[in-house]
């Protein structure tokens, strides 16, 4: 179903979309934010004082709440499954998941339908506000102003009034309520101990997964948990290289970024890289949630060589493979 078919959803099926209005509407310019160091967040509401947000690009849809088919011994707030348009979906009280007052959750009409690494879920939502573009660098990572449960929120943003945006950590509710994917069995690379991946993400759950592909396919790694700190890393990488005469790729063969990260994001690092001739012949890996053909073309916008969905630990083993040897 197309971007501008889910607008029409949205003005038929939720009094919010009069305020969501065009939600989806202008999936060409969001493209265009790549490299730009910003982000689109859809803002939403758990009938509490806090303001959330979501990654537009992670949002499908927006309707009303349909009735849920129950199903027994699921974690508290992962409310039962829903038939839509052929699809079978988990949904999700969020207010109940990340530890609100459970008070909160009857007044919960509204369902944002979510898409993560191939997984379509629906989280229950009090109500859906608008969107706005923020630069990443006005984003950080969620510290202990949230009265929830902080491992649910990746991020904070502050709106122009002051308040506080919890910015909420898709990978870590998917983990958290139906568990890791499990890693499976990864073939060790020839002569692995001399080979590097310099990887980047926020996300602790992604970044364990990465570590165990890694360790299983026995290449080293190096890691940073953000755009900012891996560019300062990769620079005080090369500079050392550089300075003795080595070449960079004798040292790192593979960089592997995350899409959306505080402070700066997977694109602007991928085109500081890029534009830094010491890095020629290092391939540039994105590996993201945000699997959508729209963001593989933001990749491809500002020089990414490969585009990896998470987590699938096959197919990003088997990608980084061939870069290795």
């Amino acid at each position: 179903m197309s971007i501008a078919e889910y607008q029409s959803q949205l003005a038929d099926n939720t009094s919010s979309s009069k305020r969501a209005g065009g939600l989806f509407d202008t999936v060409d310019a969001r493209a265009g934010l790549a490299g730009s160091n910003k982000m689109e967040i859809l803002l939403f509401s758990l009938g509490t004082p806090e303001t959330f947000g979501i990654n537009v690009f992670k949002v499908k849809e927006v309707c009303r709440a349909i009735a849920i088919t129950k199903t027994p011994n699921m974690p508290v707030g992962v409310e039962g499954i829903v038939s839509l348009r052929g699809h079978i979906l988990p949904v999700l009280t969020l207010a109940k998941f990340i530890g609100l007052d459970g008070e909160t959750s009857s007044v919960q009409s509204t369902m944002m339908v979510a898409e993560y690494s191939r997984h379509i879920l629906g989280f229950l939502v009090h109500d859906v506000d608008r969107i706005i573009r923020v630069d990443w660098d006005k984003v950080r990572p969620a510290g202990d102003l949230f009265s929830g449960n902080k491992d649910m929120i990746t991020a904070i943003t502050e709106l122009p009034d002051g308040k506080l945006v919890s910015i909420l950590d898709v990978e870590q509710v998917l983990a958290s309520a139906f568990g890791e994917d499990v890693v499976g069995s990864v073939d060790k690379i020839e002569n692995g101990h001399e080979l590097c991946i310099f990887f980047v993400d926020d996300s602790a759950v992604a970044r364990k997964k990465i570590t165990e592909v890694l360790d299983k396919m026995g290449v080293k790694n190096l890691q940073a948990n953000n755009g900012r700190e891996g560019w300062e890393r990769l620079k005080g990488l090369a500079d050392t290289a550089q300075g003795n005469g080595m070449s960079l790729h004798d040292q790192i063969q593979v960089v592997l970024v995350d899409a959306e990260m505080p402070v700066m994001d997977g694109y602007v690092l991928t085109q500081h890289i890029k534009a830094d001739k010491r890095f020629d012949g290092i391939p540039v890996v994105m590996h993201s949630s945000l699997s959508s053909d729209a963001n593989r073309d933001m990749g491809k916008r500002v020089g990414v060589d490969y585009y990896v969905p998470k987590f699938d630990a096959a197919m990003l083993s088997n990608t980084l493979r061939p870069l290795l040897v």
